[in-house]
């Protein structure tokens, strides 16, 4: 969310991002918000006004009774009642501006980084750069879950039963893998100087207003009926909001906090065979980074956070690539973001494993993160988040790139400790 003062000092400035980001149908809420914030300030000095000539009155009445003058005085009285009740529809007033310039304010597009590249939609994303050679071997690769099944490792028709699509039982060898992946990707967060945390797996609604778009949460998030809970979406949602209405002091940052958490997603609409399986699912899990720090630090998190998941896949013996996301792809509270895309050998093409965004001040200011500086003076934070890995899609690209000719799936180094000690799995 932007400041009110911004927006109300560069309205062209707004706009040209609203148009970069090909939001056209929103440029006439920035006119509207500073024509609501105009009428709000003005109800508001109005309102000073009336408070400061209440008092006055209030003790020259006291003044008057005290001189015996009661007549005068409740002359005086009523004119304090009349201000009372001016004074209480202007308060009305004020709130119902306060919130139509809130409801406004929290769909106006933050203002995106000056790096990023201009385009519609995710089509046209730009990538930036490949880490490892991608192969395509000489022996056909299955498609995940065929994989998956000769380890008799998944149960979708049963997963059907109890819970319907987009759900699925992990079994043997490929459940100790995704349990595997994840102990691994939390080692490797915490060998870098993250703080490990389990957070709570469910929000309250203020926290979901603070950390995404209203368009980003209905289609994600789910309700829990007759209460002001939500699953989280990703631990993402409720480590940012570990940190709501705090002031914190300068010397304690960065905060840099590494979590692990079930996801929970909608994923509304019909999606095609590469989206089925384990691909696009309604419950997975996630290790997942964030980072709270001051402004002048985002953009150098910014590179540290996605190069930790560039990392964590080559040393997997994955392939990935770097994708910018252009303005059209980005949502409204993001200032910039990039996705780490995993090799496929059997597609052969990338697709999304994890993306890595900067939020600016966007966040902080929803949520009242502050800072303290040494000299007194208080700033908003700038926040941001990076998956670490999530699987079972991790585990897409793990097998596919891992698969060898007989079958087998064979286990790098660095994961082999996890998988007691064993160098390859073999299918039943």
């Amino acid at each position: 969310m932007l400041d009110l003062k911004f927006v109300r000092e560069n309205p062209e400035i707004v706009k040209e991002n609203m148009k970069k980001k090909f939001q056209d149908s929103k440029l006439p809420l920035v006119d509207e918000v500073i024509e609501l914030d105009e009428q709000n300030r003005s109800a508001k000095q109005e309102g000073d006004a009336l408070r400061a000539e209440r008092n006055k009155l209030s003790k020259q009445i006291g003044a008057l009774m005290g001189q015996g003058k009661k007549e005068e005085a409740e002359e005086l009285k009523k004119k304090v009642t009349d201000a009372s009740e001016h004074l209480a529809s202007l308060e009305e007033k004020e709130r119902d501006f306060e919130e139509k310039i809130k409801k406004i304010m929290m769909t106006i597009p933050n203002i995106i980084d000056p790096s990023v590249p201009i385009g519609k939609d995710d089509s046209e994303n730009v990538e930036v750069q490949r880490y490892g050679e991608p192969v395509v071997p000489e022996f056909e690769i299955p498609y995940h879950t065929d994989i998956m099944e000769r380890f008799d490792g998944i149960d979708l028709d049963s997963a059907r039963k109890v819970a319907g699509n987009g759900f699925y039982y992990l079994m043997g060898d490929i459940a100790r893998l995704h349990s595997s992946v994840i102990s691994y990707a939390r080692d490797f967060m915490i060998n870098r100087g993250f703080t490990y945390c389990v957070p709570p797996f469910m929000i309250r609604s203020e926290v979901v207003t603070g950390v995404m778009s209203f368009a980003e949460m209905d289609a994600m998030m789910y309700k829990i009926e007759g209460e002001d809970l939500y699953l989280i979406g990703t631990s993402e949602h409720s480590m940012i909001g570990k940190f709501i209405d705090t002031i914190l002091p300068e010397a304690k940052l960065p905060q840099t906090l590494t979590s692990y958490s079930p996801c929970f997603r909608k994923e509304k609409g019909a999606h095609g065979l590469e989206e089925r399986g384990v691909y696009r699912i309604h419950q997975f899990e996630k290790q997942e980074m964030i980072v709270v720090c001051k402004p002048e630090e985002s953009m150098d998190w910014y590179e540290k956070l996605w190069q930790n998941t560039v990392d964590l896949f080559r040393t997997l013996d994955i392939p990935v690539r770097t994708l910018e996301c252009c303005s059209g792809d980005l949502a409204d509270l993001k200032v910039k973001s990039v996705d780490v895309e995993a090799w496929s050998p059997r597609q052969k093409k990338y697709f999304e494993v994890g993306s890595c965004s900067n939020l600016g001040d966007a966040q902080a200011r929803r949520l009242k993160i502050r800072v303290s500086a040494e000299d007194g003076n208080k700033y908003f934070a700038h926040t941001l988040n990076n998956t670490v890995a999530a699987p079972p899609r991790m585990l897409i690209a793990f097998l596919e790139n891992n698969l060898q000719a007989d079958g087998s799936v064979r286990i790098p180094e660095a994961l082999q400790p996890y998988m007691g000690g064993n160098k390859v799995i073999m299918p039943k």
